[in-house]
C-alpha cells in the first residue's frame, strides 16, 4: 500500500481504536460472497431452466478458478510467510480455515441446488439424465457401444504401494479404483493375507463428459464416469473391486514466472505452463462416500489435508451444464434473444474514419454490437493510407478476426506494433501461439513489460490524410474478444481527438520501447499516475463537500480491494460525500457503518450478461467528470500492471454514459444491496420490476429502429467517377 499522506493520517485518526475487521472486509470471503450471488440465479425459479443450468455451470467454473488462484496463493503465503496479516486483521492459517468452510457449504448448497431441484426440473422439461441402464433398451446398446471405444481409450493405471503416484492433471475427472486379487477371495487362510490394492483411470478431456443415449421421448443422458463405473470390472478382469469412486484434483495455479531470471519470456512462460501442470495439489473432489483407507490413499499419495478434500453427493464438476445449456430445441427454456444492435450514430454506409472523423463514439457493450471495433481494424488492414496500427492484446478469442487483420496489415506493408500480454493467466498458451503467428507475418511483437502485466486497451490508427497525419483511437474496458463482447457488459470509446493521440502514441511508445513515461495531461497510467490521480479526484471531493459545494461520487467497477483507495473514501464519506458503488465481486470496504461509511451505498449486480465495465463519476461542484478504466480499484491493478484511466470530453458521449452508469442504481430486480458485515440482501421491490439490463437493451433497440426509421426517407444519387 502506498504511504498515507498526512492529512489521510490525521483525518483517519479515530479508526485507530477500530479493529480492522470493523474498517475492511477480508478479500477470499468476499469472493464467496459474490459466488453465491451467482449461485442464486441458478435457484431462482423465475429464471428459465436451461438459464439456471447456466449459473450453476458458471458457479462450479468460478470457484475452480477461486481455488486454483486464491487457495494456491494462501497455500504459497503459508509455506513463506505464515504470520501475515491481511487488512480484515486474519493471518494465513486463519484465512485457510474460514475459507475452507465458507467453500465446503458452498460445494453443499451447490449439489443441493442441482440434486435436489434442477434435475428433477430438467427430467420434466424433456433432458433427462441417467445412472443406470437396463440392458435390453436401444440406451444400453449405444451406452455399450460408446464404452467399447472408451475402454480403447483409456488406460488404467495400477500403483504399487509405496511407489509414486501419477502426474494427475488438474480439473481433469478420474476413477479410484480399490482392488483384490480374485483368487484371495475364495481361500480364507488369505483373507487377512491379502492387501488391498490401488489403481486410477484419468479420463482427461478428449472423451466428452456427456453422453447423449437414444429416446423416444426424452433427451436423454449419462455422465462419462457414471458409464465406466457401471463396467468398471471389464477394466480389471481376474480382479475384485471393492470400490470405486470419481475424483478431481484441483492444482494450484498461482505460478509466476521468475523474470528477474527468464533471459527470454517466451520460454520461460512455457516453462511456467509446465509448472503449474505439475504444481501442489490444494484440493480433491469426490463422489459419493469414500472408505478411509481409500482417503488415506490419495491423502498420501498427493499429500492433503483433511480440509483439502471435499465430498459431494452428487456430479462433480458441474460445468457439464453449459453442454445441456446449448441443447438445440429447447429454446423457451432459455433467455430470449438479444441481438446486439448497431450503434444509432454509426453509418454502416461509411468507414469507421468518416464515422470517427465526425464524431466521437461510445458503445455500450452487448447492447450495442462490437463489430465497429473490428471493422475499424479491419478497413485499416487494407486501407492505403493507413501508415501503422499500435495495439495491445490481452485476451482475445480462438478465432480472432482482429489478429488476423493485424497480420493481414503488417503483409500489406503497415507497421503493425502488438503488445501481446504473455502472462494473462489461463490464456498463456494461446497468446503464446498469437504472438509467434503475428511474428511469422511481419507483426512487431512486444511480449510486455518485465515485472508488470499489460493490462489496458487501446488500439492506435495512424493514417496520412490531407491535412496531415490523423491517429484514430480506440479505448475500452474490456478485451478484444468478440466473442465475449456479446456475454459481457463493457464500454468501447472511438476518437480521433488530437490530444488523446499524442499521449497514447506516448503512452504505447513508452511501453514499446522501453523508456520513461511523460507526464500526461489528459490520460492515467499505471503504474506511474493512476492511483494518485483517483486519490486526487476523491480528495478533491471531499474538499468541495467540506466547502458547501456539490459533491458525488459514482463509481462501476470489478472489485474494490485497495486499503488505501478504501480509506480515502471513507473519508469523503465522513465529509459528506455521497458515494454509490457499483461493485460486481470482491468488496473490501464496509458500507453504512457509523462514523465510518454512513454515505457509502453498494450495489452488486448479477444477471445474464456479466457486469465488467469500469465507469467513474466525480460531480465537480456542479461541473461533473467521467473516465473509463481498464483497472479495477485492487494493489495489483494500481501497483503491478499496466493500466489506463481516460477521461471522456465530448458532451454527447458523457450524457450517455452518465445516463448509463444511472441507471444500474436504479435496478430491483438483480440488485444486490451489501450491509455493513459484509453480507447481501436482494433488492426486491414488488411496485418495480425495473431491471438495467432489460431497459438498457430497450433502449439500445428503440434508438436504432428510430434511426434506421429516420434513414428511410434518405436517397443517395450515385454518379460515375471522374478522373482527375
Amino acid at each position: 500500500m502506498t504511504k498515507e499522506s498526512p492529512k489521510l493520517k490525521a483525518d483517519s485518526s479515530h479508526l485507530a481504536d477500530c479493529k480492522e475487521d470493523v474498517r475492511y472486509i477480508n478479500r477470499e470471503l468476499s469472493w464467496i460472497e459474490f459466488n453465491e450471488r451467482v449461485l442464486e440465479q441458478a435457484i431462482d425459479e423465475a429464471l428459465p431452466l436451461l438459464e439456471r443450468a447456466k449459473f450453476l455451470a458458471i458457479t462450479s467454473s468460478n470457484l475452480d478458478e477461486f481455488m486454483m488462484v486464491r487457495v494456491g496463493s494462501l497455500k504459497l503465503q503459508q509455506e513463506e510467510n505464515p504470520h501475515f496479516v491481511d487488512p480484515s486483521g486474519r493471518t494465513v492459517e486463519q484465512q485457510l480455515n474460514a475459507v475452507s468452510h465458507a467453500c465446503q457449504r458452498l460445494v453443499h448448497k451447490q449439489t443441493e441446488s442441482y440434486t435436489s431441484s434442477l434435475e428433477s426440473a430438467l427430467n420434466d422439461a424433456g433432458i433427462h439424465r441417467v445412472k443406470i441402464l437396463d440392458e435390453k433398451t436401444p440406451a444400453a446398446r449405444a451406452a455399450e457401444q460408446r464404452l467399447n471405444e472408451i475402454e480403447a481409450v483409456l488406460s488404467p493405471q495400477a500403483i504399487a504401494a509405496g511407489g509414486n503416484f501419477p502426474l494427475l492433471p488438474g480439473l481433469h475427472l478420474n476413477v479410484c479404483v480399490r482392488l483384490r486379487h480374485s483368487s484371495s477371495c475364495h481361500h480364507e487362510n488369505n483373507l487377512e493375507q491379502a492387501e488391498d490394492e490401488y489403481a486410477i483411470i484419468p479420463i482427461g478431456k478428449a472423451i466428452d463428459r456427456v453422453i447423449w443415449l437414444p429416446n423416444d421421448s426424452k433427451r436423454t443422458y449419462i455422465l462419462v464416469e457414471d458409464l465406466i463405473q457401471l463396467h468398471i470390472s471389464r477394466f480389471f478382469p481376474g480382479r475384485e473391486v471393492l470400490e470405486c469412486v470419481s475424483f478431481r484434483i484441483t492444482r494450484n495455479a498461482d505460478v509466476e514466472l521468475r523474470e528477474d531470471s527468464a533471459a527470454d519470456l517466451m520460454v520461460g512462460m512455457e516453462e511456467v505452463l509446465e509448472s503449474r501442470r505439475r504444481s501442489r495439489v490444494i484440493r480433491i473432489e469426490y463422489q459419493g462416500e469414500m472408505s478411509q483407507p481409500m482417503l488415506d490413499f490419495l491423502s498420501a499419495g498427493m499429500n492433503l489435508e483433511d480440509q483439502d478434500f471435499y465430498p459431494i453427493k452428487g456430479p462433480l464438476d458441474l460445468s457439464f451444464l453449459f453442454a445441456l445449456h446449448g441443447l438445440r430445441g429447447f429454446d423457451s427454456l432459455r433467455d430470449k434473444s438479444w441481438p446486439a444492435q448497431k450503434s444509432a450514430n454509426m453509418d454502416s454506409q461509411q468507414s469507421m474514419f468518416e464515422n470517427i472523423t465526425k464524431r466521437d463514439h461510445l458503445l455500450v457493450h452487448p447492447y450495442e454490437s462490437f463489430d465497429p471495433v473490428v471493422r475499424l481494424i479491419e478497413e485499416a488492414s487494407t486501407d492505403n493510407n493507413v501508415l501503422a496500427i499500435k495495439q495491445i492484446l490481452y485476451r482475445t478469442s480462438k478465432k480472432s478476426p482482429i489478429v488476423s487483420a493485424l497480420k493481414k496489415a503488417a503483409q500489406n506493408g503497415k507497421i503493425v506494433s502488438v503488445v501481446v500480454e504473455l502472462k494473462a493467466r489461463f490464456d498463456e498458451a494461446q497468446n503464446i501461439e498469437w504472438a509467434r503467428e503475428m511474428e511469422r507475418a511481419g507483426v512487431q511483437v512486444i511480449y510486455g513489460i518485465r515485472g508488470l502485466k499489460t493490462h489496458a486497451k487501446v488500439c492506435i490508427i495512424v493514417r496520412r490524410e490531407p491535412q496531415g497525419i490523423t491517429r484514430y483511437m480506440h479505448f475500452g474496458t474490456g478485451n478484444y474478444n468478440e466473442v465475449t463482447a456479446n456475454l459481457y457488459s463493457d464500454i468501447s470509446f472511438l476518437t480521433c481527438n488530437d490530444e488523446l493521440g499524442a499521449e497514447a502514441t506516448a503512452f504505447f511508445n513508452a511501453i514499446s520501447g522501453n523508456s520513461q513515461l511523460q507526464h500526461l495531461q489528459q490520460l492515467a497510467t499505471a503504474p506511474d499516475t493512476l492511483r494518485s490521480k483517483l486519490l486526487s479526484l476523491i480528495e478533491q471531493e471531499r474538499i468541495r463537500s467540506e466547502q458547501g459545494q456539490k459533491s458525488h461520487i459514482i463509481a462501476k467497477m470489478n472489485a474494490l480491494v485497495d486499503p488505501e483507495i478504501i480509506e480515502a473514501l471513507y473519508l469523503a464519506s465522513q465529509a459528506g460525500v455521497k458515494i454509490e458503488l457499483n461493485v460486481r465481486g470482491v468488496c473490501c470496504l464496509k458500507p453504512n457503518v457509523p462514523r465510518i461509511s454512513d454515505n457509502i451505498s453498494v450495489i452488486s449486480i448479477v444477471d445474464r450478461f456479466l457486469e465488467h465495465a469500469r465507469i467513474f463519476y466525480f460531480a465537480r461542484g456542479g461541473q461533473p467528470q467521467i473516465y473509463i478504466s481498464s483497472a479495477d480499484w485492487m494493489p495489483r491493478n494500481l501497483d503491478r500492471r499496466i493500466e489506463l484511466l481516460v477521461p471522456i470530453r465530448d458532451r454527447n458521449c458523457v450524457d450517455k454514459l452518465t445516463n448509463t452508469l444511472q441507471c444500474y442504481f436504479k435496478d430491483k430486480t438483480n440488485s444486490w444491496v451489501m450491509q455493513a458485515d459484509g453480507t447481501y440482501v436482494r433488492s426486491v421491490q414488488q411496485q418495480s420490476s425495473y431491471r438495467v439490463q432489460t431497459q438498457l437493451y430497450e433502449k439500445t433497440k428503440q434508438a436504432a429502429i428510430a434511426e434506421h426509421n429516420s434513414r428511410l426517407g434518405e436517397f443517395e444519387t450515385l454518379t460515375p467517377k471522374v478522373d482527375s
